[in-house]
């Protein structure tokens, strides 16, 4: 407990002698801390980091890759005008504002010097290892209570609203703090360990193999150059616990794809026997059948080819292309769509399928704000990941490859957490700071 206390107290002089060089520094710290947080907690935090900017404010600096968020949200908000749901538009649009806010104030603020992004970003990757360590905790007490396994894994693990997706993203970028330092000592690499087990945990297919390359990108790029006996420790025992893992319930997640895509409905599956009577579709299927049951079950990559599917029915039936539907209004197509295929629509214990979006942020931009839309948000990833070729820092790196790979499988922007992730890593990592040239 003496050395908790001591770390953490040096910890608190450290962000108290920050926050005097940058009057913001503190509030945006715990702003960045806080996503996994309810979301209430995480928006005092946001208005104090408002606060804190308006209270000394600086000369406004204009930054064509800073006004991009916010084309994307006055786009959100002028589709109340010609959305087919109005009233799901508006009162989606309060989730965006971070979109808005979040930019403007990186614009006006006094910038974060490159020690100080260095320093959010370290605050940051500690804050998730206590957030890893409670969710365990959890997981072992609620298994103890219950002794049903499934606690330790996915949206039971973290919760279906946090996500075990987003808690994925979060995580996995912490990771590349502590991977990319040159001296780890014991502590780090126990905590490389523990990111590395709870990542396997959560078990999300797209961000963990996303999250392996760049591990294996990493290594043989850089840390290889430089590489200690304690880093190759490391990347060992991080392949063993790799074999170790995928069993039980995360290797029936990869298995129920692989299967379910090969053999396609041919009585060759080896799913779960709870789910008899349940008819296994695969993505083939998913594309060509021209109807289904309540009983049929779409896999991960079934269910975004069966997505996937909808937009290009509906591109090719609606005149959406250059406006969508409007904010969270695609929402009543896909309905449309779901009750039309005769998909399952849910009982007491399991939503229905007319409830999922897209699960591809860049389908959803195009079928809410239309083909404007979907140019803004390329432009913004561009833009990320051009400036990493210049910082070469491969925590942006892995922002930037995560964020480009998650929105292909996710639509990662509906959630408030997920926006606020995004907008504010986005920000932190491309704005100009104040020893680093703004990226032409």
């Amino acid at each position: 407990m003496k050395h908790i206390y001591t770390f953490l107290n040096n910890v608190w002089l450290d962000l108290k002698t920050e926050n005097s060089a940058h009057f913001s520094f503190i509030p945006f710290v715990f702003l960045c801390c806080t996503i996994p947080l309810p979301l209430g907690i995480n928006n005092v935090f946001l208005g104090l980091f408002v606060l804190s900017v308006l209270l000394k404010p600086k000369q406004f600096s204009f930054q064509v890759v800073l006004v991009l968020p916010i084309l994307l949200f006055i786009l959100y908000a002028a589709s109340i005008l010609w959305s087919i749901d109005a009233s799901k538009s508006i009162k989606a649009l309060p989730k965006e504002i971070g979109f808005l806010i979040v930019p403007l104030l990186f614009m006006i603020m006094k910038p974060f010097s490159k020690e100080q992004v260095h320093k959010i970003m370290k605050c940051y990757s500690y804050a998730m290892v206590f957030y890893v360590v409670f969710y365990l905790i959890k997981a072992i007490i609620r298994y103890f209570i219950t002794g049903d396994k499934a606690v330790f894994f996915y949206h039971e693990l973290v919760t279906e609203p946090v996500n075990a997706i987003h808690v994925s993203v979060y995580v996995a970028v912490a990771f590349f703090y502590f991977f990319n330092r040159v001296s780890k000592n014991r502590v780090e690499v126990f905590i490389l360990f523990l990111f590395f087990c709870f990542l396997i945990l959560l078990s999300s297919k797209n961000i963990l193999v996303t999250f392996l390359t760049l591990v294996v990108i990493n290594y043989l790029s850089t840390v290889k150059k430089r590489v200690s006996r304690t880093t190759e420790i490391t990347v060992v025992a991080l392949v063993l616990t790799i074999a170790f893992l995928f069993f039980g319930k995360i290797k029936d997640r990869f298995n129920e794809e692989l299967q379910s895509n090969i053999f396609e409905n041919n009585g060759s599956y080896n799913f779960d026997r709870s789910m008899q009577g349940v008819n296994i579709i695969s993505a083939k299927e998913a594309w060509t059948n021209e109807t289904f049951t309540p009983n049929d079950y779409f896999p991960g990559t079934a269910f975004r080819v069966l997505q996937i599917r909808f937009f290009h029915e509906l591109i090719i039936t609606d005149t959406f292309f250059w406006n969508g539907y409007g904010l969270n209004a695609a929402q009543k197509k896909i309905e449309e769509k779901a009750l039309h295929y005769n998909l399952f629509l849910g009982n007491e214990n399991e939503t229905g399928y007319q409830t999922k979006n897209f699960h591809n942020q860049y389908i959803q931009v195009f079928a809410e704000i239309g083909f404007f839309g979907l140019l803004i948000i390329l432009a913004m990833l561009f833009f990320n990941t051009i400036k990493t070729i210049h910082t070469k820092d491969f925590m942006q790196i892995a922002f930037a490859v995560l964020m480009i790979s998650l929105f292909l499988t996710e639509s990662f922007l509906s959630r408030q957490r997920g926006i606020m992730f995004f907008i504010l890593l986005y920000c932190l990592f491309n704005a100009k700071n104040t020893n680093a040239p703004e990226i032409k």
